[in-house]
Formats: structure tokens, C-alpha cells, sequence
């Protein structure tokens, strides 16, 4: 993108929505995605650090006057200066606070959809943090109430604000124009313990002291990791209505070593954009995630965390079943162009092509627990290969029919001409008709339907063969019973033949669909494995977190707080250790009803054919018997 674009507007009612473009720009982008989004008051310069972090001295619109140039949330998306094969995506969101929409419920929603989208989220501010900045980060505190983790029935009122810490950005707040000197009882002080020292908590349990805190433990307590940059005047009062403009010497170098330590440690610092349970967000799951988020806050909703991950699962998955059946079928539809082939060719690559629609399944899917979708692959997966084996079959058997024809023929013009309608036709009939099967049996050994297509051929000469016989009067009628049942033998035993061929090739089918499903199954295992690390690494990560703020608590006095902290980890231990617990036993499950399934569909395809070979092995000994007989 060489421009910012508005990803999300105001429509003429008040209410937010997604704009289609935007979607189509977001759909195309395949990488994994790291998303940066400012929030802050309205005429704060938090477009110009944006254009920063772009790379460009222009791009998001800078306002010189007292209304704010932003409206809704614009996007920008670039290469990743340092990560290779990931897109930067930069959020710069409307300003909070314009007088001039007077409603604070908008400004609400726009905070919260920075902090649902973003993997770090910068807090862009003028002067100091003191209390009226901490106080005007009022939307923080609102979070509990426009933000869910787990869906709920509507008659419940749970606080799930705990599991914040799990899902929500990094932090950065940035303190513009900053004119202070950096110090803390006399002492200098770094940044980030200047921003610690304005979030300090006070004691008591008075109103006010409750007011004081409140957005201070939001911010200890929501975001994983929170980081402070101070930047001083960029320059000259006269000059700042043109910042865009202004080259690099007009400005101060104070000023722009802060801007190149903040873009680097941005650049450096933030994660890739992750959803519940440790799923990697692409640009064309941030355009979902941002459609379903305004949908749910236009309908009057609260946004939830799990219902967007369901959400986004479902569309996934599905398309995930669509790209892995792509896949399968480009590589047979390659292969069928050289039809007919050996069964074995034929199940080798589609035992191949099965695993590569499996590995693109398993890259793009994610909480696919009950294996509905990986089973809705496989099922059609075999569909389009019992397809191909049929095309092979029908390729085979003409081929197969095509050689009869032409190794007939001579057969075809003594038949026409009557050179067979003689004394002893019979017998000179029944070598043309040998040789005629040995030619064809040493051309075709690797033909799919050679057993079954000479079948075919054989009965249809019996006419031919029955009406020859009771024309030769060389032959006795005892002689001519005995060679009729014969033949009749002959042929039976052909269509055993073919049968046994038929049964040997569906213990091929089967062989090749079992070794594909245990493929099928380890790939499910890998994807189980990795996403149980991503849990609990999202697990550790909230952890340490919710540690280091205990700690904090601690060393600063507040021990009741800290002993319902301890509290609140064992509990939350509990249900990680729980949702481990599920996970494992839906997958053993999954593996079993999938070995289940494929046993009993085996099970049933062999017993059908063993009835049928059990009768015609007892037509052949009927033969048999009739042949002796008459002997």
C-alpha cells in the first residue's frame, strides 16, 4: 500500500462499519500480521509517528488547527522493517475527545477496537502523566464492560477481566511535548520508571482513593508488558502546524532520537497479532476479526473474545477443507492426463496429494476440536479419488477393449467369411480364440480392467463359440456336452478371475486409504501438540505478568491485593490445567472414532466380497461336478 486507507467508518446513523475496500486489501495479504494502533485525544500528533513508523514523512492525514483530521480508524500497511515475511499494519485511530461529536460511547468503541485489533497498542498524550492524563484514559476502565472472554448466557454477570492479560496488547504510552525533568525523589529516573511512578497506587479504601486506582490497576493489571517514551517540543511553536514538512535539521535532534528509540523499539518489540489459544493472525483474519468486532458493537452487543475466535474458526475452516481439496485435485487432474496408469501409480499419489491437502488443511485451520472439518476433507478427499479411480478404469478398459479389437480381427473375418462353419471348426475356432488371449494377457499384465474386460470378450465369443460347436460334425453329442461344460468352466473360472482382481485391487484401495488416514492422524497429533504449546505458552506469558504485579504489590505494601492476586493465579492455573485436559481428551476421541470408521467401512467392503467369491467358488465346483458327469 503506498497510502493510508479507512478501514473502519461512521456511517450516517451513528453506527460503525468496515469498509469493503479495505476488507479486499486486508483479503490479499497471506503474512503474518503485526498491527500497531494509536488512540489518544484528539490533536495530539499521534498521526506523524504513525507516518514514522510507515517509513514516510507523509501518509495519515496531520490536522494543523483545532479539529481533528482522523475520523473513524485509517490503515496502513507496509513491509516489516525486521521481520521477514511479515506485514506491518499500522492502525491511527479518530481522536478521542473531539467536542465536536459529543459522544462518548463512540470514543469508547473506537478504543475498544484498537485494543481488540492491535498487538501493541501506543497511548499518545501531551505534557505529563499526572492524574488528568491517567483520568482521561478513562476508556481503560470501561473495558469490562465492552469486552468479553467467554460467551455467556445473558443472565450471567461474570467478571472475566483476569484472562485480559492473556489476549490484550502490549502498551506503549507516549508523552508528547514533555517538558519535565525526569526525576523521582531527587534522583534521575528512567522512562519506564517515570511511567511506573505515575501508576503508583495509593492506600485506603475511601472513594476517592478508589477513583485514583482504578484506572491504574486496569493498566497493571489488562496489558501483558507496558513501556513509556517521553519526547520533548519538535520543534519551534511557528512551525508545528507543518511538521510533515519540515526537514529533518529543523527539527530537534532531542526530539528525533526519542522518535527513532520509540520506531525501533516498536519495530523490534512487537508481537505478531495472536488469537485466543495462540493463532496466528494473517491480514485476511484481521479483516475478518474487524468486521465481526463492529458488527457485534453496531448490533448494540458486546464484543467477545471466544464468539470472534468461533467466529473466525468456522470461516477458516472451511476455507481451509476448500484449499487442501484444491490442492488434491490440480496434482490428480495432472496425473489423470496420463490415464491409464497402475493402481499402485494411481494410489501412491493420491496418498501423496492426500497428505498435501492435509498439511494446507492443517495451516490454515485452527480449533478444529471435534475434527468435523478435517473429516469433511477426507470424505471428499476419497469422493474425487474413487472419481479418478473410475476415469482410470474406463481409460484402462478401452484401451484394453481397443487391443481385443484389433487382435480379433482376423478372428471377425473368418467368422464373416464361415471358415469356422466346417468339420473341425470348432476346434481351429478354440486356438485362434488361445492365442488371441495370449497375445492380450502378455500386453495388458498391468491394466486395471484386463481380467475383467477379457471377461466381457469371452462371453460374447461363447455365442459364437456354442453355435460353431453344434455346427461340427466331427464331434460326438457326448463330446460336445463335455466341451461345452468346459467352456462354461473356462468362463466361470475367467469371471473368478476378474473378481479376485477386483478383490485385489479394492485391498489396494483400502491399504492406501488406511495409510492415509494414520497420516491424516499424525498430522492432526503435530497440530494438537503445537497448538497446546501455544496455550501454554499464553498461559506462562499471562503468568508472568500477573507475578511480576504481585510482586509489585508486595514491595509497595498492599498485601491484601497481592494475597487476592495468589488467589486468582490458582485459579487460574486450575482452568488451564482443565482446558489441557479437554483438549487431550478430544483428540483421543477424534483418533478413535476416525480408526473406528475406517474399520467398519473396510470391514463391510471385504465381507460383501468374500460373499461374492464364496459364490462363485461353489458355481466352480457346481461346474465341475457337471463336467464329471458326463464323463
Amino acid at each position: 500500500m503506498d497510502k493510508p486507507v479507512c478501514l473502519i467508518d461512521t456511517a450516517s446513523d451513528g453506527k460503525l462499519f468496515v469498509q469493503q475496500s479495505a476488507m479486499q486489501l486486508l483479503e490479499q495479504i497471506q503474512q503474518p500480521v503485526v498491527v500497531v494502533a494509536v488512540v489518544g485525544l484528539y490533536r495530539t500528533g499521534k498521526s506523524y509517528l504513525m507516518n514514522r513508523l510507515a517509513g514516510k514523512p507523509t501518509g495519515f492525514a496531520l490536522g494543523s488547527t483545532i479539529e481533528s483530521k482522523t475520523k473513524g480508524i485509517w490503515m496502513w500497511c507496509v513491509p516489516h522493517p525486521t521481520k521477514a515475511g511479515t506485514t506491518l499494519v499500522l492502525l491511527d485511530t479518530e481522536g478521542l475527545g473531539d467536542v465536536d461529536k459529543g459522544d462518548s460511547k463512540h470514543d469508547t468503541n473506537i478504543f475498544c477496537l484498537a485494543v481488540l485489533l492491535s498487538s501493541t497498542l501506543v497511548y499518545n498524550s501531551r505534557g505529563t502523566i499526572d492524574n488528568r492524563a491517567v483520568e482521561e484514559l478513562q476508556y481503560v476502565t470501561e473495558l469490562t464492560d465492552c469486552i468479553k472472554v467467554k460467551a455467556k448466557s445473558s443472565d450471567e454477570d461474570v467478571d472475566d477481566s483476569n484472562d485480559f492479560v492473556k489476549f490484550f496488547p502490549s502498551f506503549i504510552w507516549a508523552v508528547r511535548d514533555f517538558t519535565l525533568e525526569r526525576k523521582i525523589d531527587g534522583k534521575d529516573a528512567t522512562e519506564n520508571d517515570y511511567l511506573e511512578f505515575a501508576l503508583k497506587l495509593k492506600h485506603g479504601t475511601s472513594k476517592k482513593v478508589m477513583e485514583h486506582n482504578l484506572p491504574r490497576e486496569c493498566i497493571q493489571k489488562f496489558f501483558p508488558s507496558r513501556t513509556c517514551f517521553t519526547f520533548p517540543f519538535p520543534t519551534a511553536p511557528e512551525n508545528v502546524s507543518r511538521l510533515e514538512s519540515l526537514d529533518p535539521a529543523d527539527l530537534s535532534s532531542e526530539f528525533l532520537e526519542v522518535t527513532e528509540r520509540f520506531c525501533k523499539f516498536v519495530f523490534e518489540k512487537s508481537e505478531v497479532k495472536k488469537l485466543k489459544d495462540g493463532y496466528t493472525v494473517t491480514g485476511r483474519v484481521l479483516g475478518h476479526l474487524a468486521n465481526t468486532y463492529v458488527d457485534t458493537i453496531s448490533s448494540g452487543a458486546v464484543p467477545c473474545l471466544e464468539n470472534a475466535v468461533i467466529a473466525m474458526a468456522m470461516i477458516e475452516n472451511e476455507a481451509a477443507v476448500k484449499e487442501g481439496l484444491e490442492v488434491y485435485q490440480s496434482g490428480m487432474e495432472k496425473l489423470k492426463s496420463s490415464f491409464p496408469l497402475e493402481l499402485e501409480v494411481v494410489s501412491s499419489e493420491h496418498q501423496r496429494l492426500s497428505s498435501m491437502a492435509t498439511q494446507t488443511f492443517m495451516a490454515r485451520s485452527f480449533r478444529d476440536t471435534d475434527g468435523k472439518h478435517l473429516k469433511s476433507l477426507e470424505e471428499k478427499v476419497n469422493t474425487l479419488f474413487d472419481g479418478y479411480l473410475c476415469q482410470n478404469e474406463q481409460a484402462s478398459k478401452k484401451r484394453c477393449e481397443d487391443l481385443l479389437s484389433s487382435l480379433s480381427a482376423t478372428m471377425t473375418e473368418k467368422l464373416k467369411q464361415g471358415l469356422y462353419a466346417k468339420s473341425g471348426g470348432y476346434d481351429l475356432f478354440c486356438k485362434d480364440l488361445e492365442d488371441i488371449v495370449k497375445k492380450y494377457n502378455s500386453q495388458t499384465n498391468k491394466e486395471v480392467k484386463a481380467e475383467s474386460v477379457l471377461e466381457e470378450f469371452l462371453k460374447r465369443k461363447s455365442v459364437d463359440s456354442k453355435a460353431i460347436l453344434q455346427a461340427d460334425k466331427k464331434l460326438t453329442e457326448k463330446e460336445k456336452k463335455i466341451k461345452e461344460e468346459t467352456e462354461k468352466a473356462a468362463l466361470l473360472e475367467q469371471e473368478i478371475k476378474a473378481k479376485e482382481e477386483t478383490q485385489r485391487q479394492l485391498l489396494e484401495k483400502m491399504e492406501a486409504e488406511r495409510r492415509s488416514n494414520e497420516e491424516r492422524m499424525r498430522q492432526m497429533k503435530e497440530k494438537m501438540d503445537e497448538e497446546m504449546r501455544l496455550q501454554r505458552e499464553e498461559a506462562q506469558r499471562a503468568m508472568d505478568s500477573k507475578l511480576r504485579e504481585q510482586a509489585a504489590l508486595l514491595e509497595k505494601g498492599f498485601q491484601e491485593k497481592a494475597d487476592r492476586m495468589s488467589q486468582e493465579m490458582e485459579e487460574f492455573k486450575r482452568q488451564n490445567t482443565e482446558a489441557e485436559s479437554n483438549r487431550a481428551r478430544e483428540f483421543a476421541e477424534l483418533l478413535e472414532n476416525s480408526n473406528k470408521r475406517h474399520e467398519e467401512s473396510m470391514a463391510l467392503m471385504m465381507k460383501q466380497h468374500s460373499e461374492q467369491m464364496k459364490a462363485l467358488q461353489q458355481q466352480m465346483s457346481r461346474r465341475s461336478s457337471g463336467i464329471c458327469c458326463i464323463m
